[in-house]
């Protein structure tokens, strides 16, 4: 059965029929090509997935797309500003070399916008703890860790 979707995805209407069973993450990867949200394990483990809906960090292949109808999502590509400029958050894991393969940072990244928003002032213990639903399998977190508490900073100017 289909169902009509309207979202605004990165400010952005998106409007399309969708069969009910379409998930999140499949429907900004495979009808709007933005591909930056990852598809880890499809279980909701690994984080990869992770988008802002209306503000919060949502895991996408947890999420039916016509559960999220008249929402705001917010993915990776549309973090950056109009000019091409990084947003604080992606600026401090490049920065910080929070990332090395890079699979996990789309999640990460979107996680921690939503951490930050949440609680601004987060020491290292809280970082680790908000972040445990991203799993990375090179960095070790520690310059994570570090990305976060960088990007925190910078946001908060």
């Amino acid at each position: 059965m289909s169902v009509q979707l309207s979202l605004t995805v990165n400010g952005k209407t998106a409007s399309a029929g969708v069969d009910e069973r379409t998930l999140l993450v499949e429907y900004l990867r495979n009808a709007l090509a933005l591909t930056g949200t990852h598809v880890g394990c499809d279980t909701g483990q690994c984080g990869a997935c992770t988008v802002l809906v209306d503000g919060r960090a949502v895991k996408s292949c947890n999420v039916l797309a016509a559960q999220v109808n008249g929402a705001k999502v917010t993915t990776i590509e549309g973090l950056a500003a109009a000019d091409g400029a990084l947003h604080p958050m992606q600026e401090a894991f490049k920065d910080c070399h929070g990332l090395q393969c890079g699979f996990c940072t789309p999640g990460m990244v979107m996680s921690a916008i939503d951490l930050v928003a949440r609680h601004p002032n987060a020491d290292e213990k809280k970082i680790r703890e908000e972040l445990e639903g991203n799993l990375c399998r090179c960095t070790g977190y520690q310059n994570i860790v570090r990305a976060v508490q960088q990007g925190a900073a910078a946001m908060a100017k």
